[in-house]
C-alpha cells in the first residue's frame, strides 16, 4: 500500500512567544503555537475529513495521525491529493487565526507501507526535507501601511484596534498578530488552570506586576527554561528497528508519557507553592496583592520535557531545582529516568523579556555541557540534571561567555562563579547544588546570619583572590568559611580556608544569590 507521509513544523516560535514585554501577549502566543500543530490538526481531520478517531489505523481509514509532540506533527494519507488538501486547509486557518506563525510542511509520496521504513523516512524528512524548506523559505514582508496609520506598540506593524477591546486592562494600539494573542488569553488561562488543577478560589497571574512589585522599589522576575537531556536521541532509540505499526505505537507511548511528566511536574510545583502560601505571604507581603490568591508563578510553555515559566525572582532557583528533582521521579515509557537541565535568568520586572529568555536558553545549554561531560572533558555514561543561572542587577551586555569573562573573574584571573552546578552531590565533582545550598543556608540561617556586613565585605574580598581571602579571615579572627558537606577533604581545608579550589571560588555565587533564594517546604 502506497501512502503519503506528511510532517508539520513551525518556525520563528521563540520570537513569536517571547518577543513582548507584556505577559498577556506571551500567554496568548504560547497557547496559539500549541493549537497549530495539535488541536487544529485534529479539528480539521474531524470537521473537514470526517475522521472521528485520528489515531485509528491507516488500514481502516484514509488518514492517520501518527503523533503530535515536541512541536512536530506526523500524518499518513492514502492519497497525495488529500494530503495537499489538508495542508491547504490548515495553512489557511493559520494565516487567518495566527498571523505571525510560519507553518512548514514536507511530503513524501509513494511511501510503501509495511516495509518497516517509516522510522527512517520520518527521520530523514525532519533532518533533510524540513531543513531545506526552512532555509529556502522566502520571508514575507508585511505591508506597513498606506497613508496615515498608527503603529502597534508591540510589533511595530499597522495597528488595527485598541488592546482594551480585547480583554486587556492597558490601552494601546495593536496589530492583527497582537489581537490574536490577546483573544487567546482567556482560553489559555482556562486550559492552564485545568492542567495545574488549581483549587477553587485560586487564580494565575496574567501580568508581570501580579508577581509582586512595590511603588518606587525594584522588583525582579525569574525566567526559567528547562529542557530534557538527549530527548531526540531517546525517541530515536525507542522507535528504532521496529515495524511501521510498532514504530507508531512506540512514538505515541513515549510522547504521551513525556507530556504527562511535564504536566505532573507543574501540578506538583503549584501544589507546593499553595502549601507554602502562608510563609510566602509573610516573606513577600510588601510585594504581593494579598486580596487575591495568585501564586507568583506562571508556566508559559509546558510541552512535555520543554518547560518555560516565570515567577518572582526570589523563587526562580528554588522552583527550578525542585522541577528538576520532580522530573527525575516521573515514569517514562522507555523505562529510563528523565533528567533535565535548567537555565534561570533573574532580571528586573520590565527588562526586555526576549533578551532575558534568550539568556535563560543559553544558561540551559551551559548546564547541558556539564550534564553530558565531566568537567575535565570526558563524556558521562549518562546525562545528569544540572542548573545554571544569572542574576542581572543592571542590564545584560554580550553573550553568556562575555558576561562571565567581564563580571566573574578575580583580579588574578580565577573564576568567581562555581556554576553550572550538578543537581546531585557527586564525590568527584564538588560543584553541585547540595554544596551550594549548604553555604547559602549557612550565610542566611547559620553562624553567619548575624554577620551580614562581613558577608558583604567578603564578596568584595573574593574578587581579589585567594590570598586576600585568607587575610580577610585572619583579620576578622575567623577560622574558616562555611564548610561544604562533601566527602572530599579539600572542601574542609583549602576551600574553606581560602575560598578557592582548583581556580574556582566556592562562595561568591552563594553571597550573590542570598537575596534571591526562598526555600520551600516540600512533601517527599
Amino acid at each position: 500500500m502506497k501512502l503519503t507521509v506528511t510532517v508539520l513544523d513551525t518556525t520563528g516560535i521563540q520570537s513569536y512567544i517571547f518577543g513582548s514585554n507584556r505577559l498577556r501577549e506571551n500567554i496568548g502566543a504560547s497557547y496559539l503555537v500549541g493549537q497549530v500543530t495539535d488541536v487544529w490538526v485534529r479539528q480539521i481531520l474531524k470537521q473537514e475529513f470526517k475522521i472521528t478517531n485520528p489515531e485509528a489505523s491507516i488500514e481502516t481509514q484514509d488518514i492517520e495521525l501518527v503523533y503530535a509532540g515536541g512541536g512536530n506533527t506526523v500524518l499518513l494519507f492514502k492519497s497525495a491529493e488529500v494530503a495537499i488538501s489538508f495542508t491547504q486547509k490548515l495553512s489557511l486557518k493559520v494565516l487567518k487565526k495566527t498571523p505571525g506563525i510560519n507553518l512548514v510542511v514536507a511530503h513524501r509520496h509513494d511511501f510503501e507501507w509495511g516495509q518497516d521504513h517509516l522510522y527512517d523516512t520520518v527521520q530523514e524528512m525532519m533532518k533533510v526535507d524540513l531543513d531545506v524548506k526552512k532555509r529556502s523559505r522566502i520571508p514575507s514582508s508585511p505591508l506597513l501601511g498606506l497613508g496615515v496609520t498608527q503603529d502597534c506598540n508591540s510589533t511595530r506593524l499597522v495597528a488595527v484596534d485598541r488592546s482594551q477591546n480585547h480583554c486587556s486592562p492597558a490601552d494601546y494600539p495593536v496589530s492583527r498578530e497582537i489581537v490574536a494573542k490577546l483573544e487567546a488569553v482567556r482560553p489559555a488561562n482556562t486550559q492552564l488552570k485545568q492542567t495545574l488543577q488549581l483549587p477553587d478560589g485560586w487564580d494565575i497571574p496574567l501580568d508581570f506586576d501580579d508577581f509582586g512589585r512595590s511603588k518606587d522599589e525594584m522588583s525582579y522576575i525569574a525566567i526559567v527554561h528547562i529542557d530534557g537531556n538527549s530527548m531526540g536521541k531517546r525517541f530515536q532509540e525507542f522507535a528504532k528497528d521496529k515495524s511501521d505499526r510498532d514504530y507508531i505505537i512506540a512514538m505515541r507511548d513515549l510522547s504521551r508519557s513525556v507530556e504527562q511528566a511535564g504536566k505532573a511536574v507543574l501540578q506538583q510545583l503549584t501544589q507546593e507553592l499553595i502549601a507554602n502560601w502562608d510563609m510566602l505571604k509573610d516573606m513577600l507581603k510588601d510585594k504581593l496583592d494579598l486580596t487575591t490568591q495568585k501564586p507568583p508563578f506562571r508556566p508559559l510553555v509546558y510541552g512535555g520535557d520543554d518547560i518555560t515559566f516565570v515567577c518572582d525572582g526570589r523563587l526562580g532557583l528554588t522552583l527550578a531545582v525542585r522541577a528538576l528533582q520532580l522530573f527525575e521521579t516521573q515514569p517514562i515509557a522507555d523505562g529510563k529516568s528523565l533528567t533535565a537541565c535548567a537555565g534561570v535568568c533573574i532580571v528586573k520586572a520590565h527588562y526586555p523579556f526576549a533578551r532575558a529568555y534568550e539568556l535563560s536558553e543559553a544558561l540551559c545549554q551551559s548546564a547541558k555541557k556539564i550534564a553530558k561531560r565531566e568537567r575535565g572533558g570526558d563524556e558521562r555514561s549518562e546525562a545528569v540534571s544540572a542548573i545554571d543561572w544569572h542574576i542581572a542587577a543592571s542590564g545584560l551586555l554580550g553573550d553568556l561567555a562575555e558576561i562571565r569573562e567581564w563580571e566573574y573573574r578575580s583580579q588574578d584571573g580565577q573564576h568567581l562563579e562555581m556554576r553550572p552546578l550538578l543537581l546531585h552531590a557527586d564525590r568527584y565533582d564538588w560543584q553541585n547544588w547540595a554544596n551550594f545550598e549548604s553555604v547559602i543556608k549557612e550565610f542566611i540561617k547559620g553562624d553567619w546570619k548575624e554577620k551580614r556586613n562581613k558577608v558583604m565585605a567578603l564578596r568584595e574580598v573574593l574578587r581579589q583572590g585567594s590570598a586576600a581571602t585568607k587575610s580577610f579571615l585572619t583579620a576578622y579572627q575567623l577560622e574558616t568559611l562555611p564548610i561544604m558537606p562533601g566527602s572530599d577533604r579539600r572542601l574542609k581545608s583549602p576551600l574553606a580556608e581560602q575560598g578557592w579550589l582548583d581556580g574556582i571560588c566556592g562562595y561568591f555565587d552563594a553571597i550573590e544569590a542570598m537575596d534571591f533564594y526562598i526555600p520551600l517546604e516540600v512533601s517527599q
